[in-house]
């Protein structure tokens, strides 16, 4: 099996700035190339992989699956796009192929992540709102791992719609043809995906608003 995630000095360092250059040594069966192009890419396509799985284990399955297809598809990349664009896609493929083999299983419901109102129309919750796009919130250094951790927690099929859309910024046409759906479905997914994302970040900083205030009065001096 691959080892996806080692990380140690390239060989081909200098080839790697030269798609092109890099693509010949591949194609030539050169093996030094492919293990370099492993240890160079697999921990960046691992963390795509994963984003659309949900878990570690699936998100290797899927970076295996898509390291044998571009094996098998080399002599098809002609250059037009970057080596790294080109890996991208085919993982991002190999999610999707994996994620429509779970099809069978009863899909898992959304309803218990979504936001819940008062008859007003307020939220039931009383926390701070989080209505950014999930692509700017994951620019965001210190959400990142927590928008990651909560993209995770969607069900599988709202969490790849969220991640063609918001993430890869695909339009609703293209995300509805890589998912065998219709727009409008990919459309009220989309919605409900966000609405569930912003009341796992509202209820992941309530927790810790009051967990640092726990903290804060623990560290207040006894009167005497």
């Amino acid at each position: 099996m691959l080892d996806i995630t080692r990380t140690a000095h390239n060989p081909l360092e200098t080839d790697r700035r030269d798609d092109v250059a890099w693509i010949r040594l591949l194609q030539a069966g050169d093996e030094q190339a492919f293990d370099s192009l492993v240890r160079t890419y697999g921990g960046r396509m691992l963390m795509v992989a994963r984003r659309y799985m949900g878990n570690d284990e699936d998100g290797r399955d899927v970076v295996q699956t898509a390291y044998l297809s571009a094996f098998r598809a080399l002599s098809q990349f002609d250059g037009t796009a970057q080596l790294s664009t080109w890996l991208h896609r085919i993982v991002v493929n190999a999610a999707l192929m994996k994620l429509r083999s779970r099809r069978r299983r009863p899909e898992e419901p959304i309803d218990d992540l979504l936001p819940v109102f008062h008859e007003d129309g307020h939220h039931v919750e009383q926390f701070a709102d989080w209505c950014a796009p999930a692509d700017q919130l994951i620019e965001r250094k210190e959400t990142r791992a927590t928008v990651r951790a909560c993209i995770e927690r969607l069900p599988d099929n709202y969490r790849a719609v969220l991640m063609l859309r918001d993430i890869e910024e695909l339009s609703t046409r293209e995300a509805a043809d890589m998912l065998s759906m219709t727009p409008t479905a990919v459309k009220v997914r989309l919605h409900r995906a966000r609405q569930a994302l912003s009341t796992l970040l509202r209820a992941h900083y309530a927790r810790r608003a009051v967990s640092l205030e726990k903290a804060r009065r623990s560290l207040r001096p006894t009167p005497s």
